[in-house]
C-alpha cells in the first residue's frame, strides 16, 4: 500500500448500485483524504458524492492513481472498462485493483503500463506463504463480525469498534481480510485469494500473540448462510479463534445478495450456528452484540428496530457507523 500513490480517482465504472461500488465507498468513508474525485461511465448508478471528473481533469487536480472501486460478482475486469483503463495509463495514472481478475494478467493493460512507465497494483495477491492452521491458543483477544449475508457492514463494524476503542485508550487493531480493508489500511490478508487449505492459517498469521488486553478486530467476510461464500467465513471463525462475535445484519433485504432463491437467516439462527462453530476453536467465545446496517431506514425507524432487537435477543444493538460503536465496545470490555 505504501507504494500506491495518492490521492485517488475512484473508478465506479458501470456499477448498477451503490453496494456494487463498496470498495470506493469504503475508501470514501475511511480515507476521505485519499478520495479526490470519481469517474463514472454511462449507466452508472453509484455515487460517492465526490466531484465527477474526466481523466484529464482528475490528473490536473492532482490524482495519481485510478482505483477500481467496483466489487462485482467473480471479481472480473469488465471489457467495457478497458478503454478507460488504457486511457488512464496513457494520461499518467497508475492503476490499483482488488479484483480476482488481476491487472497484471491483462495483456493490453500490462503492455500499455510498460510502454508508458506506469504501475499496476493488484492488492488481492497473497504476499506470504501462509502456514496451515494449528489451532494453538494465542494470547490477546479477538473479535469477529459474522453476518446474515454478504456486504452487510462487517468491515465497517470492525473499523468503528477500533476507532471507539482507541478513543478510549484501549489497545486495538483492525485486521483487514479483503480488498477494501487492505486499500484502507495498507496491510492485511486477501483471504479469498488464499489457497483453501491455508485460509485458516493465514488468519492465525494475521492475528498473532499479543498483549492480554489487546483486541484484534478481524474484518468479516461472506456468511455461513451464503452458499457462494461460506468458506471464507469458516476460515475466519476457526483461524481467528474469536473471543467475541458481533452479529451483523441488514434488515431491509428480501433475499441473500446475488441469490434470489435464498432468504436471510434469523439472527437467532446466526447466533446459534456461528457460536457453536466458534467454540470448536475457542470454547470461551461469546456473542457480544448486534451490528445493524440501517442506511435504508430513517433514524426513528432504525432506533425502534434496534430497541426491538435488544428486547428480543438480550444483546446490545446499534448501527455503529450511524449511532456509534459504544455499546459494542462496552460489551467487549466486559469480556
Amino acid at each position: 500500500m505504501s507504494m500506491i500513490e495518492t490521492p485517488y480517482l475512484l473508478f465506479l465504472g458501470d456499477a448498477p448500485d451503490r453496494l456494487a461500488a463498496k470498495v470506493a465507498q469504503g475508501i470514501r468513508d475511511w480515507r476521505p483524504e485519499f478520495a479526490r474525485a470519481q469517474f463514472r461511465m454511462e449507466g452508472c448508478q453509484a455515487d460517492m458524492g465526490l466531484p465527477d471528473m474526466s481523466l484529464a481533469e482528475a490528473k490536473a487536480a492532482g490524482c495519481r492513481t485510478l482505483v477500481i472501486g467496483v466489487a462485482n460478482r467473480g471479481g472480473v475486469i469488465s471489457q467495457a472498462w478497458k478503454k478507460v483503463l488504457v486511457q488512464a495509463l496513457e494520461e499518467g495514472f497508475d492503476l490499483a485493483s482488488g479484483l480476482h481478475n488481476l491487472l497484471r494478467d491483462e495483456p493490453d493493460l500490462a503492455a500499455v503500463a510498460k510502454a508508458v512507465g506506469r504501475s499496476l497494483h493488484d492488492v488481492r495477491v497473497p504476499a506470504v506463504d501462509y502456514p496451515i492452521a494449528n489451532g494453538i491458543k494465542r494470547s490477546g483477544k479477538r473479535c469477529l463480525a459474522v453476518g446474515t449475508d454478504c456486504s452487510v457492514g462487517k468491515m465497517y463494524t470492525a473499523l468503528c469498534m477500533e476507532r471507539e476503542m482507541r478513543a478510549r485508550g484501549m489497545k486495538a487493531s483492525f485486521r483487514a481480510t479483503g480488498q477494501t480493508g487492505i486499500l484502507i489500511t495498507g496491510d492485511g490478508v486477501p483471504l479469498d485469494a488464499v489457497v483453501a487449505d491455508f485460509m485458516a492459517g493465514s488468519i492465525e498469521y494475521l492475528t498473532p500473540n499479543n498483549d492480554a488486553d489487546h483486541w484484534d478486530l478481524i474484518e468479516g467476510q461472506g456468511s455461513l448462510f451464503h452458499v457462494s461464500y461460506s468458506g471464507v467465513t469458516m476460515a475466519l471463525i476457526h483461524g481467528g479463534q474469536p473471543d467475541a462475535l458481533i452479529l451483523s445484519h441488514e434488515p431491509t433485504r428480501s433475499h441473500m445478495r446475488g441469490l434470489p432463491g435464498y432468504t436471510l437467516p434469523a439472527l437467532e439462527t446466526l447466533r446459534d450456528t456461528a457460536l457453536g462453530l466458534a467454540r470448536v476453536a475457542n470454547p470461551a467465545c461469546k456473542v457480544g452484540g448486534i451490528s445493524v446496517n440501517t442506511q435504508h431506514m430513517d433514524a426513528a425507524a432504525a432506533r425502534e428496530y434496534l430497541g426491538g432487537l435488544e428486547r428480543r435477543m438480550g444483546l446490545p444493538a446499534t448501527d455503529p457507523f450511524r449511532f456509534g460503536a459504544g455499546v459494542l465496545v462496552d460489551a467487549l470490555a466486559a469480556i
